[in-house]
């Protein structure tokens, strides 16, 4: 049996078994948890998913890497008409197993090596700085278009709105970011997984015009299913862009086997043709939103941007681990602000995604 480590060996503690502590004193309030650390839907998928997914059970054959003609006109025409994507073809679109899959295997799929330097943003989703240390790539921590110019990436990351903060970025800060990263030859990712939940600001996706100057040229979004449709469970997710780049990882997945199952691509095309059951969750979401938020602000904590997402981003100017040891201490399991960044040790990532009983009983407790 061979002594060399595995790939597991070399990557980081996975973060959310640190909180094994504080979990065990929430599970101990009297009237139960609330748990608010991971963004897990816990609404029902919509029966047009479920009934689709049911109707493509039987399925004995291989499902097809860049996903059935129904699916890849559902892809374009989702992000033509929410997206504004107004140029993009069947040939610059593809389904994926859940976008996490496609964050953490983007820098090898696109064939990075260990000189090239990838850069995500300085309070960002761990997983972009887990893919790159994955392909043995640098990766940096650093945001906007003079960063960009200074480190000279092979793939940067944007992730508007933001997970943890909810920060979205406008137009104008987008197009700097892709100019600058054009400049110097980066292909840039966006992940828009949140983009359905705006609050106090409207996202917009790289995909707009106003963006990229009507070429998508070097640029992929990347959008999920799990949140705009309950669907985490199904693992579904998509990218759209140059169809240079998808054509390129289309052919990779091709050989690794990355292929969305059938019945999947199936509930994904009837969800991304229909709006209606994301404007109902969005309204369970605002709801939730609406009630916790003052309760946080009652007790002491500010709320940072925020502007979009299923996350408040809250702080009281202590250790992100002290103010995690109060919220377990009432019940409440919230995700550490050290998670997401060295500059994010004050602040703490709080959830929307529990049902209206448990958001009243976190207000409650508050």
């Amino acid at each position: 049996m061979s002594d060399r480590p595995g790939v597991g060996a070399s990557l980081p503690d996975f973060p959310w078994d640190s909180l094994a502590g504080a979990g065990a004193v929430a599970r101990a309030h009297p009237d139960g948890i609330v748990n608010l650390s991971v963004g897990t839907p816990v609404d029902p998928t919509p029966e047009l998913g479920q009934r689709a997914l049911t109707e493509a059970a039987d399925s004995p054959g291989y499902p097809t890497t860049i996903g059935t003609p129904e699916l890849r006109a559902a892809m374009v025409g989702y992000l033509r008409d929410r997206w504004a994507a107004t140029e993009l073809t069947e040939a610059g679109v593809l389904p994926v197993i859940g976008t996490k899959e496609l964050v953490a295997w983007l820098p090898i799929l696109l064939g990075l090596r260990a000189d090239d330097t990838v850069m995500y943003p300085s309070v960002a989703y761990p997983t972009y700085a887990v893919g790159a240390q994955l392909a043995g790539c640098r990766g940096v921590a650093a945001d906007g278009g003079d960063a960009v110019r200074e480190h000279r990436p092979a793939l940067l990351w944007l992730n508007s709105p933001s997970n943890p903060t909810g920060q979205v970025l406008d137009a104008d800060e987008l197009a700097d970011v892709v100019a600058a990263a054009r400049e110097v030859g980066a292909v840039v990712a966006s992940d828009e997984c949140y983009g359905e939940f705006g609050w106090e600001a409207e996202p917009v996706s790289v995909l707009d015009a106003r963006v990229n100057g009507g070429s998508y040229e070097g640029l992929l979004a990347i959008h999920s299913l799990s949140k705009r449709s309950n669907l985490a469970g199904y693992r579904a997710g998509l990218v759209g862009g140059d169809a240079a780049l998808v054509g390129d990882l289309t052919q990779a997945r091709k050989h690794l086997g990355m292929m969305v199952s059938a019945p999947v691509q199936a509930a994904m095309a009837a969800l991304l043709a229909d709006q209606s059951h994301v404007a109902e969750q969005r309204r369970r979401y605002a709801g939730r939103r609406q009630l916790l938020r003052p309760a946080l602000e009652r007790a002491g904590f500010r709320i940072d941007h925020a502007e979009a997402g299923l996350y408040l981003w809250a702080t009281r100017q202590e250790d992100c681990r002290a103010s995690v040891d109060w919220f377990a201490e009432r019940g409440i399991l919230v995700a550490p602000g050290d998670f997401y960044g060295t500059s994010a040790g004050q602040h703490v990532r709080i959830a929307l995604t529990a049902t209206d009983e448990r958001i009243d009983a976190a207000a409650s407790r508050l």
